[in-house]
């Protein structure tokens, strides 16, 4: 009886991985189109609304630029933990830390020049976004416990904190009972670049980006972080301190993340509030697959993805799709480029 089974490539199919996200692109907008023709819209009308909503115009693509600077910053950093198979799902909940630690900042210091105060928020940022994950890493080496879970539900605790600061102790008495911290000082607020809405955080995006690429790419931690990628017995044959790694690559992830946090409080909303929280970390985790975790595409990625967000809320305007429209279609980019990573690794052989 004839039939086909996996059988895993001697070497990865890399040339094939553009074909393989171009077609899990594809077929993502195809099955969103059918999504539209469900609900009785114009698939056609649809995805061309959609496509204008992302690049069709100057404030579109402005807009795209802005949502990627924190999509940005998210993926780089689970990429880091990615690369040892660490699987940092809590990015969202770092996010949120990294805001409090630059509202903390920001609401103590008001008065100091922003030359100092700007540093300090990023500090506060990197270290409570680190600390929290930290956590995760220590659970994962001291018990065992599995870091998908553990990073996954500290994202709702952190949700959690931040609104009970901004509905409570950090509450702003005049802001009519609307839950919000007082606007920060000027000397918070990180600038925007000449007379566009682009911020300076999207420099701080460009100098990290290249910084984890120099640091994988020709340091000594860099090569060992790859190496111990290959699993815990590939580290202990390498004389690797695997412990330390994993800690080294969650906290730098954090940081990451908060640093997303503090650029996304004070360069747009000048204040903490709880509509921060879009769910920027959860999309820097297919914006990670999608750009095979090497960080120049990470920024072509997190800009498409920033795109889509974009289009999405065009087509909620103009089609009246549920808001919820968006967080499918990047469900179905990441399962579709989840799918295409077996083409790249395996290969179907007939048998008998």
């Amino acid at each position: 009886m004839l039939g086909y089974r996996l059988q895993k490539r001697d070497e990865p199919w890399n040339w094939g991985a553009p074909i393989v996200v171009v077609g899990a692109l594809v077929l993502s907008l195809g099955l969103s189109a059918l999504l539209l023709k469900v609900q009785g819209k114009s698939a056609l009308e649809g995805l061309l609304v959609l496509w204008q909503g992302s690049f069709g115009a100057s404030w579109a693509l402005e807009d795209a630029l802005l949502k990627s600077i924190p999509i940005f910053l998210c993926s780089l950093g689970v990429a880091t933990a990615f690369r040892m198979q660490v699987w940092n799902i809590g990015a969202e909940g770092q996010f949120a830390l990294g805001a409090i630690g630059a509202t903390w900042a920001a609401l103590t210091f008001p008065d100091l020049p922003p030359y100092i105060l700007l540093p300090m928020m990023f500090v506060m940022a990197a270290l409570l976004g680190g600390i929290w994950a930290y956590i995760p890493a220590v659970l994962k080496l001291r018990l065992k416990v599995n870091e998908i879970i553990s990073t996954l539900m500290l994202n709702y605790i952190a949700i959690l904190l931040l609104d009970y600061l901004v509905f409570g102790v950090w509450k702003d008495p005049m802001s009519f009972g609307f839950p919000v911290t007082a606007e920060f000082s000027p000397s918070a607020i990180i600038g925007q670049i000449g007379d566009s809405r682009l911020h300076w955080g999207f420099v701080v995006c460009v100098l990290a980006g290249i910084a984890m690429w120099a640091f994988m790419r020709f340091t000594r931690l860099g090569y060992e972080i790859k190496v111990a990628g290959e699993g815990v017995r590939v580290s202990m044959y390498s004389r690797l301190n695997y412990g330390g790694l994993t800690i080294l690559v969650m906290v730098i992830s954090g940081a990451l993340a908060g640093w997303a946090g503090c650029i996304e409080t004070s360069a747009v909303v000048n204040r903490l509030q709880p509509s921060i929280m879009v769910g920027y970390g959860y999309t820097a985790i297919v914006v990670a697959w999608l750009a095979r975790l090497h960080p120049l595409y990470i920024g072509i990625a997190a800009y498409l993805l920033a795109a889509l967000r974009v289009g999405v809320e065009n087509l909620q305007l103009e089609l009246q799709v549920p808001a919820a429209f968006g967080s499918i279609m990047e469900g179905l980019i990441l399962l579709s480029v989840l799918a295409g990573q077996l083409i790249l690794t395996y290969k179907f052989v007939r048998k008998k």
